[in-house]
């Protein structure tokens, strides 16, 4: 009976590897000012593929995304966007390319953060298990929560980074305030002091 358990383990952690391959990858590029930077998958037939994105850091945290197909005709336009999602299913062999562009910025650097993940078509026929099928969607389910948490983070990173850039501001701000505050009561004290002295004539 154990051994039973155990061959059945063992072809559920078999089929999770295997059987609905996946792959995921976590990618962070800085995009140049009048730049664009350029990616590219070879997909077949009924693939999957999931781009996610967010701009990180530089001028207003925005980027141009284009996804084409191997004919270069623009599958997904994105214009000065933040952040996006991307999902396509390949209805041709061929090189898939995707590009964040900074063209519209002369002066300010984008710092990029993507996701690309993507899910191998595996044409299978009604024999394939109910728990195979179960194994499947629950790593998809897992897919999906990893991208989210890592847009969450993210996300926090950028915020953080935009509070401490306030908080600093705001503290030499206040530094500056108090040494003017200074300099106008002295000049005051200095004036009022003039303004009432005896002059002497001799």
């Amino acid at each position: 009976m154990a051994r039973t358990y155990t061959q059945a383990a063992l072809t559920l952690c078999t089929l999770l590897l295997l059987a609905w391959p996946t792959l995921v990858l976590a990618h962070m590029v800085e995009v140049s000012a009048g730049k664009k930077e350029c990616f590219f998958e070879d997909l077949h037939v009924n693939d999957k593929m999931t781009v996610t994105y967010q701009v990180g850091g530089g001028g207003h945290l925005d980027i141009d995304y284009w996804l084409a197909d191997p004919d270069g005709h623009a599958l997904h336009k994105h214009i000065k966007q933040s952040t996006g999602t991307v999902s396509i299913t390949a209805t041709k062999d061929g090189r898939h390319e995707y590009c964040f562009s900074n063209q519209m910025s002369t002066v300010v650097d984008k710092l990029v953060s993507f996701n690309v993940h993507g899910v191998v078509y595996v044409d299978y026929d009604d024999t394939v298990a109910p728990i195979e099928r179960e194994i499947r969607t629950l790593a998809a389910g897992l897919t999906a929560v990893k991208d989210e948490q890592e847009y969450i983070v993210l996300r926090e990173r950028t915020h953080r980074n935009t509070a401490e850039s306030t908080n600093t501001r705001v503290k030499w701000w206040s530094f500056a305030q108090v040494a003017i505050l200074f300099c106008v009561v002295a000049w005051q004290v200095y004036y009022l002091k003039s303004f009432f002295e005896v002059k002497r004539a001799f």
